[in-house]
């Protein structure tokens, strides 16, 4: 009797999502796969997958967190950020908007090489990779380009430095640290992770310039021009987005999110989340609940 087919990591996706990828591409005969999806609003459970898979989030809205018992990620991604799921881990994504992300299915002979096996192992969620970024996005450019014969040789270089560098890793740092650098991009990054990681904080322009090691004003432009947001509105939103999380998933007292989120008062915080949300805290902290049970 012949053996039960194992379905791949693109099989598993499409059965939770109940759609295939929006562009698939493989390569040769190397078992690697690179898919694109774009998903919406809700949250996502994720069976255990067959093959190592890299993921990297090429745009959307910030903020998609995974499951982490009890409950979902404080840490939240944003368009940039890559995540590693090993083989055999079940996963579970909250997506709050857009996700366009790009998997790519890696075969599982590379866990037996010393380079590769540490980093595909174990999860890692939401950390900085700009040059796997940058190749993800210029091999995606080509792939919705005419096909030509030139096209097709660029493209399996661009792969084969992404799978190069995947196999690598960053070099020189940890999973959780960006490349070296001097580069506004990288520094804005940096920026972002340190707002991500401590939004009550009070984090004033200046404080936040003196981190990337320039002027408030010049800071303000290039933080602009590669968020589209103020630094004031993104750390207003990171604020926001984890009193959403708090207000949902845990029973904390409303003044004692306002306290670790930077606000002066209780009545602030109601005032700006009603802004924001159209609901006080009460309100969307109820209404939060309800969904959940």
């Amino acid at each position: 009797m012949a053996g039960k087919t194992v379905p791949d990591n693109e099989t598993v996706i499409c059965d939770v999502i109940g759609r295939a990828p929006d562009l698939q591409f493989k390569g040769d005969a190397d078992g690697w796969r690179l898919s694109r999806w774009r998903q919406f609003l809700g949250s996502y459970k994720l069976p255990a997958l067959p093959d190592p898979m890299f993921v990297i989030e090429v745009a959307g809205k910030s903020g998609v967190r995974i499951w982490e018992s009890p409950g979902w990620s404080e840490k939240g991604s944003y368009p940039g950020c890559a995540t590693i799921v090993p083989p055999g881990q079940m996963t579970g994504w909250l997506v709050d908007g857009e996700l366009d992300v790009v998997t790519l299915s890696l075969p599982p002979t590379i866990l037996s090489e010393a380079s590769a096996a540490a980093r595909f192992k174990r999860l890692q969620f939401a950390f900085s990779d700009p040059l796997a970024l940058a190749l993800t996005r210029q091999v995606l450019g080509e792939l919705y380009a005419p096909r030509t014969p030139e096209r097709d040789v660029y493209i399996d270089i661009l792969m084969k430095a992404l799978k190069a560098h995947l196999m690598r890793g960053p070099a020189g740092t940890t999973v959780h640290e960006i490349p070296t650098s001097d580069s506004f991009a990288f520094r804005v990054h940096q920026v972002m992770n340190t707002v991500l990681q401590n939004p009550g904080d009070p984090h004033t322009v200046e404080s936040l310039a003196a981190q990337a090691s320039v002027t408030p004003s010049h800071f303000c432009r290039i933080f602009k021009r590669a968020t589209g947001v103020s630094p004031h509105q993104y750390v207003m939103k990171t604020r926001f987005d984890r009193a959403q999380q708090l207000l949902v998933q845990s029973d904390t007292r409303i003044a004692l999110i306002a306290e670790s989120l930077g606000f002066t008062s209780q009545s602030h915080f109601s005032r700006a989340f009603r802004q924001v949300t159209g609901q006080t805290p009460v309100e969307f902290r109820r209404c939060g609940q309800t969904k959940l049970q």
